[in-house]
């Protein structure tokens, strides 16, 4: 982009539920990447798209008829509203920062920006993580919910192992390396996640700890060679029940699973597919239409 000229941007005030659905509508119609913030204290996500150009009546009503589409298959959009403004590209850097800054997990871990000046606390881990295509800044509440089963389990019980299915930036698997889990694996179906979480793994300087590969939760093996103290599985739920009896055959025997990426109203499904399995869940959290918890299996 060049210097100096002003931006054009379309935003979309929605809801948290729907905020991937609507960054990927607005990321095909309008090219580029979409730039998504959760405000914790509306509860609303804001999606919004930056152009160079001004953006054509005819893509913004295009953007118009795909959010009515997922309202029409049963997903709530939120507000929906489409607003294009043109705002400075200085007023777009700074925004742009403004909505991810630092974030503390249990007092123990420091996820942060790279423009970010804060220092990490006496003790205190800290990673380093811009926001972008791959999913995973630690802000959307599944994430938060994995990063504090994994601050929480190291306090107890270091140098574990670690497994992250589904990685998408590869903030779990490097958190958990930063933490001190060894050895830390992780995998992602999308080939542009796993180039992404090798390089923020580059970027955090645990490259050599974490071994992050392309792979397939379908394709995991049922009797593996090698389980997990601790395996994280961050997917949609579908994909968590129909491949549940591969998951749980990667954790150790009196390992730990966390589940997450659950909404609310499915959560119930997910529990009750794994109970059949022998697992019970321990701890569990919910914030707005995310639900998440930690599985061990009952004695």
């Amino acid at each position: 982009m060049q210097s100096g000229k002003p931006l054009w941007r379309l935003s979309i005030r929605t809801s948290l539920e729907a905020e991937d659905a609507v960054s990927e509508l607005v990321s095909s119609v309008l090219g580029g990447s979409a730039a998504a913030y959760y405000n914790l204290e509306q509860g609303f996500s804001l999606v919004s798209v930056y152009r160079e150009k001004k953006i054509p009546a005819g893509l913004s009503a295009k953007v118009g008829a795909g959010l009515q589409q997922m309202k029409n298959f049963g997903l709530d959009v939120g507000a929906g509203k489409i607003i294009v403004a043109m705002v400075k590209r200085e007023d777009w850097a700074e925004s742009w920062k403004k909505h991810f800054p630092p974030l503390t997990i249990g007092g123990s871990l420091l996820v942060k920006p790279s423009w970010s000046r804060r220092r990490p606390a006496r003790n205190q881990t800290f990673v380093i993580l811009d926001p972008g295509l791959s999913f995973g800044t630690g802000r959307h509440p599944t994430t938060a919910f994995c990063l504090a089963e994994l601050v929480r389990a190291g306090k107890v019980r270091p140098r574990q192992s670690f497994l992250d299915i589904g990685t998408g930036s590869g903030i779990l698997a490097i958190s958990a390396a930063k933490l001190g889990y060894q050895p830390v694996f992780a995998f992602d179906f999308d080939p542009a996640c796993v180039r992404i979480a090798r390089e923020n793994a580059r970027t955090n300087e645990v490259i050599g700890k974490v071994k992050i590969t392309r792979g397939d939760v379908a394709r995991l093996k049922a009797k593996p060679q090698r389980t997990f103290d601790l395996v994280c599985a961050n997917l949609i739920s579908n994909l968590l029940v129909a491949e549940r009896k591969k998951i749980v055959a990667q954790v150790n025997p009196a390992g730990t699973l966390v589940l997450a990426g659950i909404l609310h109203k499915e959560f119930a499904v997910v529990q009750k597919s794994f109970a059949e399995l022998g697992w019970a869940l321990f701890r569990g959290k919910t914030v707005k239409e995310w639900r998440s918890g930690s599985f061990r299996r009952q004695q």
